[in-house]
């Protein structure tokens, strides 16, 4: 790895480079695109600072609704990690880390300790904050969870295999178009690795779906507004579900998630009104905004512990629902901080 500011070599896993003093890249555990916010961020420093930070009764300000918009605009690729960034900024954090002049350290303490005590922030959360905004602003930070990079006996020859891609067989939507008026009950045939986005979106005749276990993601909308969908048994073999994907599926009962699934996305599940049952895995580690927004129905909802991110509006309109979760978990913070029910259980008791 090179350094970002003068180009120099970086050794393996260090925090600085050794000829400019510049902080080095890290990834965080459970957010891989770590590196990649830590450059935007930068460049967006970098080309507004002056718009940004403003001298007032001697004290460094900021403008923080200016940073927020711009955010958007530089990380728009990168849901999760916006809305985290943009929610943290708005409840002061950068303020925060800049109210200790010239000491890093505190000012890094203290930030951390708001985000775990006061915001029920998940400490993965909270390092993936810090690291991006410390890099931004260009100090020196390492964090306890960064994930160590790879040396060159990771890198060693390997018998090669091609992976199968999620790109490699994709269903169509004019595949799907066939099926609008003629059938109640499809089956996916097997081979097909993608279920493309819109794919039956308005599918109003839809009862039933067989899906393959070659499948490896159901695109943005796949399945939205089929309103008599009662039925769809997700295959172990799938790893990404995409936004809104099952939204307004008013007749779908219960819904199976297979484990490798890492996130539920923003409206997934949202206005499901007959949904009940939905099986969470313990791979899944963020739930997106509106993801089961409006689920009238569901009463009972177990969250894993690896669940470390929940957007505030995740359960809006869900007035039966008690989540089930593990004790002083993130789970069980997010749900007392939301006015939402929660029963309890120790990890060894389950």
């Amino acid at each position: 790895m090179q350094c970002e500011k003068c180009r120099a070599e970086l050794p393996p896993n260090s925090i600085s480079c050794p000829e400019c003093g510049a902080p080095a890249l890290q990834t965080i555990e459970g957010f891989d695109n770590t590196q990649h916010i830590q450059l935007q961020l930068k460049t967006l420093l970098k080309e507004h600072k002056d718009a940004l930070f403003y001298k007032y009764q001697g004290s460094l300000m900021f403008h923080g609704k200016r940073f927020t918009a711009l955010l958007n605009d530089y990380t728009a690729e990168y849901d999760k990690e916006r809305k985290l960034l943009r929610g943290m900024v708005e409840d002061g954090i950068l303020g925060v880390l800049l109210s200790e002049q010239g000491n890093h350290e505190m000012a890094v303490t203290k930030a951390r300790s708001v985000m775990l005590g006061e915001k029920f922030l998940s400490e993965n959360a909270a390092e993936f904050v810090l690291a991006s905004l410390t890099y931004m602003l260009g100090w020196v930070y390492e964090s306890p969870l960064r994930v160590p990079e790879k040396t060159e006996d990771d890198d060693a020859p390997k018998e090669h295999v091609r992976p199968v891609s999620v790109n490699d067989n994709i269903f169509s939507r004019s595949a799907a178009a066939k099926y609008r008026f003629l059938s109640r009950n499809v089956v996916i045939p097997e081979g097909c690795t993608k279920i493309e986005e819109f794919s039956f979106d308005g599918f109003s005749n839809l009862r039933s779906v067989q899906l393959p276990e070659s499948l490896l993601a159901i695109g943005e909308y796949a399945f939205s507004n089929c309103k008599h969908l009662r039925m769809i048994e997700l295959p172990a073999s799938l790893r990404l579900i995409g936004q809104a994907a099952f939204s307004q599926c008013e007749k779908l009962v219960s819904v199976n998630l297979p484990t490798g699934i890492m996130e539920i996305a923003d409206s997934t599940f949202s206005f499901c009104r007959s949904l009940e049952i939905v099986e969470i895995p313990d791979t899944v580690s963020s739930i997106g905004e509106q993801a089961f927004a409006g689920c009238e129905r569901l009463r009972k909802l177990t969250l894993p512990d690896s669940v470390k991110f929940i957007d505030k509006n995740a359960f809006a309109y869900c007035p039966r629902l008690t989540i089930v979760c593990v004790e002083n978990s993130y789970v069980y913070k997010y749900c007392l901080s939301n006015a939402i029910p929660v029963e309890t259980y120790l990890p060894a008791a389950r």
